[in-house]
């Protein structure tokens, strides 16, 4: 069976759609990964890279400058991080910056962000140097405190909830107070009762202080109150007396 120009022609179009779509795809990709860019490595080392991994984004500034090249475990406790960066973003880095580890929102890829120096050092960085790290945030143990927190609150929420349930019931002594009109009522009833009570102690009180000031205005009375306070006046001054000799041996 012979092919007829139609077909030919269809055949031809399909595969320059084909490596047109392979071509850029290989450009976008090679774009991302700084492929087409001139670039140069610097490294970090870190104890913990927290699932950082070969081809994340590096940033700076908030903007996407490079790539994570490769990582390697140095020793048991230190890892080192190889970068690639973008050659013309070189002059805004020093030697005195740093990288941390970071992530692209709360639950997206880890990536590696510096830090922009210039405090100590204005000199910019150069290709293979090292730059100095921050310890990364251990994003595991606050997501634990987290959960603890959360479950500690549910269970006083729980505990509440059944409280307040109980006291709406009736049950218990808050309860019955607040759902009982005869308990309300009769700790109105005593209230009252312990207000007419102090009324009455302070009328009392009132009217013996007016009675014993009569009294000793009246004068069968009054020799007696002045008897009284007589002797009081003696008694004050012997004691002063015999403290006396005392304080002048």
């Amino acid at each position: 069976m012979k092919t007829t120009s139609g077909q030919k022609i269809k055949i031809g179009l399909f595969t320059f759609a084909g490596l047109l779509a392979v071509i850029l795809a290989v450009f976008f990709i090679g774009n991302q990964k700084n492929l087409f860019s001139s670039t140069f490595n610097i490294y970090g080392t870190f104890k913990n890279v927290n699932g950082l991994q070969a081809g994340n984004n590096v940033r700076f500034a908030g903007i996407n400058v490079g790539v994570v090249q490769d990582i390697n475990i140095v020793t048991d406790s230190l890892v080192r991080v190889d970068l690639t960066i973008n050659n013309n973003v070189k002059k805004f880095i020093k030697k005195d910056s740093k990288i941390s580890i970071g992530s692209d929102g709360l639950m997206g890829d880890k990536l590696i962000i510096i830090v922009p120096g210039g405090i100590t050092s204005t000199q910019e960085v150069q290709p293979g140097n090292q730059l100095a790290s921050i310890t990364p945030v251990n994003i595991d143990k606050i997501v634990a405190k987290l959960i603890k927190v959360i479950d500690n609150a549910e269970s006083l929420t729980g505990g509440l909830s059944e409280i307040v349930g109980k006291v709406n019931n009736g049950q218990g002594s808050i309860g019955r107070l607040l759902n009982s009109d005869k308990l309300s009522k009769d700790l109105e009833g005593t209230v009252r009762q312990a207000q007419t009570t102090m009324k009455n102690v302070h009328a009392t009180t009132t009217t013996l202080n007016t009675d014993l000031k009569a009294a000793q205005s009246n004068f069968l009375l009054k020799g007696f109150f002045n008897k009284k306070k007589k002797k009081a006046q003696q008694d004050s001054i012997k004691k002063a007396q015999d403290a006396t000799p005392k304080q002048q041996k």
